[in-house]
């Protein structure tokens, strides 16, 4: 619970009053420590992303902290590749299936990913609705890995993965993290890249690698959408 109400309004581009107003009205997950309302930074940007809300460029950055070159998201999603007609009739196989294909570190214990990630899911579906999921733990992947990596998978037919919205999910996007900078830094710029039309166009319609780096190319990091919270 790192986060104050002043440094969830920055990662989120709005006023203190409008983080109050949420908290009140129970849209936004907060916790009452000391008798002051605090944030999970973590928590914060995925429920930020599953309501396609726009992020400050710095929400990945811990309170104080300064900002460093990290990773564009093309960068990471060449690192972690593209997988096409990801197999499995159920949202387990389907991990299980993208585990087995992910890009890991020599001695990665899959089996121990793959139970991370079930968990995960089973605590709250990653599914930010319109097909789309990013599964990954409640903690960033740390898998002595020295280069951030997102993995995009189309899955060769649609799964449960329990979304509010109750869309099937076809689309995947793994994070694999060094670090929690990193992983926070990548969900952030997922946010952004899920909001360009250009980019969703050219995952919705499967494209090849080429087209869906271009797409991502044309994502401004820097900008802002109106902040609304879905209901």
């Amino acid at each position: 619970m790192n986060l104050s109400v002043k440094d969830a309004a920055r990662i989120l581009s709005v006023t203190e009053k409008t983080i109050y107003r949420w908290i009140k009205q129970d849209l936004i997950p907060a916790y009452r420590v000391n008798g002051q309302h605090r944030f999970n930074q973590s928590e914060l940007i995925e429920w930020a992303t599953s309501r396609r809300m726009g992020l400050s460029p710095d929400a990945y950055l811990q309170p104080g902290e300064e900002a460093v070159p990290l990773p564009r998201l093309s960068e990471a999603i060449e690192a972690g590749g593209i997988i096409y007609r990801l197999g499995g009739k159920t949202r387990n196989e389907v991990l299980a299936a993208l585990v087995d294909q992910l890009r890991l570190s020599e001695g990665v214990d899959k089996d121990y990913l793959l139970k991370v990630l079930i968990a995960r899911e089973e605590l709250a579906s990653t599914s930010v609705g319109d097909g789309i999921a990013i599964p990954h733990p409640r903690n960033p992947v740390l898998l002595h890995s020295t280069r951030p990596k997102v993995t995009l998978a189309f899955l060769e037919k649609p799964v449960d993965f329990r979304s509010l919205d109750g869309i099937p999910t076809r689309i995947l996007f793994c994070v694999i993290s060094p670090t929690l900078r990193a992983h926070l830094h990548l969900l952030s710029l997922l946010g952004y890249a899920l909001n360009n039309q250009k980019f969703r166009n050219a995952i919705e319609q499967t494209e090849n690698r080429e087209s869906i780096l271009k797409a991502l190319s044309q994502v401004k990091k820097g900008l802002v959408h109106e902040n609304r919270p879905r209901p």
